[in-house]
């Protein structure tokens, strides 16, 4: 399997090239537009084959490169179950696996960010947690459809299940972070894990969706122009 890190400075954003080294296929999760020319030119030098663009959700802090790499490569659109966005490919499902070659992606829906958001899991190692689960962090649940309550049990009873070794690729960093583990984040990642001196434990759910609901942050910087495009996989409205 080849797996790249790819980041978007503007938005700080990753976006994950994945593909199967026999067959050269390929899958990006969560692309950003500004960067499809970046993205397309690894593609081309690698020898692959875009199959799937793939999203943790409806973004709102940037415009998904979706609808242009679709239009470039053929490639399929693909989002969460539920999700708004008609333009999309193809819906998937809890549980479903997305085959690339003999790469495997597992999606598990995790909502509370968004109340159709997905993390995918990558061969059983590693798993993409987008915006439900960061280093030292997670997302925000203060609109489109957040919520404080079902993101904590999102993160606790479906990422927190998984091994302690599985690696954790988020889908944004603020803080120079590139990955870490289950085991790291159930231990160290303040959100989730109350720590009085040596002894860390689980925060409960009440505890952390009054630590959410306190944290009073700023609208994203493009959400006015992302939702809406985003709900048309990139491709902003046209006046009339």
């Amino acid at each position: 399997m080849l797996f790249r890190q790819l980041f978007d400075q503007s938005t700080w954003t990753y976006t994950y090239l994945i593909a199967d080294l026999g067959t050269k296929e390929a899958v990006l999760v969560d692309p950003v537009i500004e960067q499809v020319e970046r993205d397309l030119k690894l593609i081309h030098e690698l020898g692959l084959t875009l199959r799937y663009c793939l999203e943790t959700h409806i973004h709102a802090d940037h415009v998904t490169g979706t609808g242009k790499l679709r239009s470039l490569t053929g490639c399929q659109g693909v989002v969460p179950e539920n999700a708004h966005a008609t333009c999309a490919d193809r819906f998937i499902k809890d549980g479903e696996v997305l085959q690339v070659g003999d790469v495997q992606i597992q999606a598990i829906a995790t909502p509370g960010h968004t109340d159709s958001h997905h993390a995918y899991l990558v061969n059983n190692d590693r798993v993409l947690t987008g915006d439900a689960l960061f280093i030292r962090g997670c997302g925000r649940t203060d609109f489109q459809s957040g919520n404080a309550g079902t993101m904590y049990d999102s993160v606790t009873q479906r990422l927190f299940t998984l091994l302690d070794q599985t690696l954790v690729y988020p889908g944004h960093d603020y803080r120079g972070h590139t990955v870490s583990t289950i085991g790291e984040e159930k231990r160290w990642n303040p959100r989730f894990v109350e720590r009085i001196g040596e002894t860390s434990s689980l925060r409960n759910r009440q505890s952390y969706i009054e630590l959410m609901s306190s944290l009073n942050l700023p609208n994203p910087k493009k959400i006015m122009e992302a939702v809406p495009a985003n709900e048309r996989c990139g491709n902003f409205a046209t006046l009339t």
